[in-house]
């Protein structure tokens, strides 16, 4: 019998891995915004659609809202739910937007993300089911955590101080898993 090597066995033991721990798939949740892939190939950009339904990931350094610095509201490019805001925005140094709170826990969605070889955990709309980016557990206070966005999968809303509506942060390092 011949050996195999882990480089052939790897996305087998992925794919057993990712079933036995449940990855939590967005593609499996009901979403109140849901079209055909054609339809959302008609409406976003061929960047968005990449990022938002395929789970891509832009160029580090490529997004315009990387520098935007103004107070407003970045919201869903695919259904517009509003996600982050300028207030829980800081500079990571990473290449990407990132947040250390949503303006509400209730508008994006985690799960399991195990496609790399190490478990990372994913952000998504919670209306659209959109990829969005991942969170991880090095960001600033109060939570001590970091949602690194793609820009693409966002479009800005300026709005003053006074109109955004930012919810307590109550996700903290310890609910993220990874």
């Amino acid at each position: 019998m011949k050996m195999r090597t882990l480089g052939a066995l790897m996305p087998l033991l992925l794919g057993i891995f990712s079933s036995a721990c449940g990855s939590g798939s967005a593609e499996s949740e009901q979403f109140a915004v849901t079209k055909t892939e054609a339809e959302w190939k008609e409406e976003l950009t061929p960047e968005q659609f990449q990022v938002l339904r395929k789970e891509g990931t832009e160029r580090s350094q490529t997004s315009p809202l990387l520098h935007e610095k103004r107070d407003g509201v970045f919201v869903c490019a695919a259904c517009r739910t509003p996600l982050f805001s300028s207030l829980t925005k800081y500079k990571s140094g990473t290449g990407w937007p990132s947040y250390y709170a949503p303006i509400d826990a209730a508008n994006v969605g985690l799960k399991d993300d195990l496609k790399l070889w190490g478990a990372r955990t994913e952000v998504h709309c919670a209306t659209c089911g959109g990829h969005l980016g991942h969170v991880f557990k090095d960001g600033p206070k109060p939570t001590g955590l970091r949602y690194c966005i793609n820009g693409a999968a966002m479009k800005f809303t300026p709005k003053a101080k006074s109109e955004i509506k930012q919810a307590e942060p109550t996700v903290t390092r310890k609910d993220i898993k990874h």
